[in-house]
């Protein structure tokens, strides 16, 4: 697992919003926004880190009239509410920085 990833990550995170601010959550930087965990690095255990867009850490009631546009197609939906996306290497870090950036934009903007 490499640092330069991580860091990668962590700049194009911060880089959606200013009013996100990050903490560690289960051994991994985690992001918040207004007080709601939504975005968690989950270093995976193959290599690379997968992002967790979430809404919180626990099930809403509203979970099931959620919707996410991804333009993008990267995001991997585990349930309605929590999305998946997965970085491999620093290189990939880096092509999906931009996308990364948007995609944090876009979900911190949505309730």
């Amino acid at each position: 697992m490499s640092e330069a990833i991580v860091e990668s990550l962590r700049a194009s995170i911060l880089a959606a919003d200013d009013g996100i601010t990050e903490h560690v959550k289960w051994n991994a930087p985690s992001f918040v926004f207004n007080d709601t965990d939504r975005v968690t690095m989950r270093m995976h255990p193959k290599g690379g880190v997968q992002l967790i867009f979430h809404r919180g850490a626990k099930v809403r009631d509203d979970t099931s009239s959620f919707t996410f546009d991804d333009p993008s197609g990267l995001l991997k939906w585990a349930t309605q509410d929590r999305g998946i996306l997965m970085v491999d290497t620093e290189e990939d870090a880096a092509a999906k920085a931009p996308i990364i950036t948007d995609l944090v934009r876009r979900w911190v903007a949505v309730d």
